[in-house]
């Protein structure tokens, strides 16, 4: 068996072991890696996060962007207020995805949601035209020492790596931790 990886915590199987498969045939793996992503937050949300009022992060966009079909439970977030200093850590507990978005299904959203997201009239308003959405549980929110990092460009949300971690990754700010 060959195992190589496609995507962010994604592996592909050469199954050639199975008497039922073709030989080179692609099988998901249930094998999975954990994910580090950066989310940069308004601060009253983060605010929301910290003192327990806001269970789900929600992203809504109007084309696919990161994290849309790249983050998954267990992965790990580093929360970073924006324009400020990356100060809290927490892991994901679930993930629901949404495409073809309608304003009638993003009130939807808001109706069933909004309890666990706490966001105001404002912010559903500006995502009434949006085609995706993702809502991102959160647990085992911890806030850490704060760690200014040098990010210069407008993205919302960041999946880690190697060749860009902000050093996040590497200065142990995080513990690794399965909860």
């Amino acid at each position: 068996m060959f195992a190589g990886r496609r995507a962010p915590g994604r592996w592909l199987l050469w199954n050639n072991a199975s008497p039922h498969s073709r030989r080179g045939q692609l099988a998901e793996s249930k094998v999975t890696m954990t994910n580090y992503h950066l989310a940069i937050l308004k601060q009253p949300y983060l605010d929301a996060i910290l003192d327990g009022r806001k269970h789900i992060e929600s992203r809504f966009t109007k084309t696919k962007r990161e994290p849309f079909g790249q983050i998954q439970p267990g992965d790990k977030l580093f929360l970073k207020i924006s324009s400020g200093q990356v100060c809290a850590t927490a892991t994901v507990a679930a993930v629901k995805a949404f495409e073809g978005l309608t304003p009638e299904k993003i009130f939807e959203i808001k109706q069933k949601f909004n309890r666990y997201i706490s966001a105001d009239e404002q912010y559903w308003r500006g995502k009434a035209d949006c085609r995706f959405g993702l809502l991102v549980w959160l647990k085992n929110v911890e806030l850490i020492e704060p760690v200014r990092i040098h990010k210069k460009d407008w993205r919302a949300w960041v999946i880690l790596t190697e060749k860009e971690d902000f050093g996040l990754l590497k200065s142990g700010v995080i513990k690794c931790r399965n909860k």
